[in-house]
């Protein structure tokens, strides 16, 4: 037979008392961390901003006549090989003059990038950069410069601007919102795991019920009432004598 104090039981009501008496605690572990991601992602991390441009593949070399089917899918096709040519040194020469710029291959590469729009023959080109000026001359550059160089590269193809890239009014990163909620939650859930694990590996012995759920199989024989302070100031009382029976004692 296994022996009782090798296990514990504990039931819900029990892990939710205990998460409900630590609750001060625990609101203000979550106050301070929300409020120190709030500071990290606000004042700490340098923000950045991005600047797009939006550009049209043409697969054909004659703009007058209307585009088939057959020419807007290998268009869509073409995209994925636009983006290897915008990343080429040559290109990143070409946008680097242009733009006035002195950031290297590798930079220019990491602040870059481009994608198809919904699978079109459209293609976003984006700028971050901690500078929204600079985001926005560099994805203007580029609309300008690529051009030239994809008719140049690909036979057959064009590239033409649908829009050039405004100025940004809005930070891209960090978004401090959802640093602090996501700061706050987390050291939420944490707390309460903390809580409810000390609260299942605590074997102390706080009351009867404690001792009754611990050894059910032993009978409590006595038990020592609390102390309390007399109101006459003279010594104590227990807990369950009255006042008024005290008084007539006397």
């Amino acid at each position: 037979m296994k022996k009782n104090e090798d296990y514990r039981e504990v039931d819900i009501i029990t892990l939710l008392q205990a998460l409900w008496r630590q609750l001060w605690l625990i609101l203000l572990v979550v106050l301070a961390a929300g409020a120190l991601c709030f500071v990290w992602a606000r004042f700490l991390i340098t923000p950045t901003y991005e600047a797009s441009a939006l550009m049209y593949v043409n697969n054909s070399q004659d703009s007058s006549k209307p585009i088939s089917n057959s020419e807007l899918s290998a268009a869509q096709s073409l995209v994925d090989t636009y983006v290897v040519i915008l990343n080429s040194r040559t290109t990143l020469d070409q946008v680097r003059t242009a733009a006035g710029v002195s950031y290297s291959d590798r930079a220019l590469q990491k602040m870059i990038s481009a994608q198809a729009v919904n699978s079109t023959e459209v293609f976003r080109i984006t700028v971050t950069s901690t500078d929204p000026q600079e985001a926005m001359d560099i994805a203007n550059t580029i609309a300008k410069v690529l051009p030239s160089r994809i008719s140049g590269v690909v036979e057959g193809s064009s590239v033409r601007v649908v829009d050039y890239a405004q100025l940004p009014t809005a930070q891209a990163a960090p978004n401090v919102a959802l640093y602090t909620c996501l700061g706050a939650l987390a050291t939420l859930v944490a707390m309460c795991v903390i809580v409810l694990l000390q609260e299942l590996f605590d074997n102390q012995i706080r009351g009867e019920d404690d001792l009754l759920r611990a050894y059910p199989q032993i009978p409590v024989l006595a038990a020592i009432p609390e102390l309390l302070q007399r109101t006459d100031g003279y010594g104590c009382r227990y807990g369950g004598r009255s006042d008024k029976k005290e008084g007539a004692g006397q």
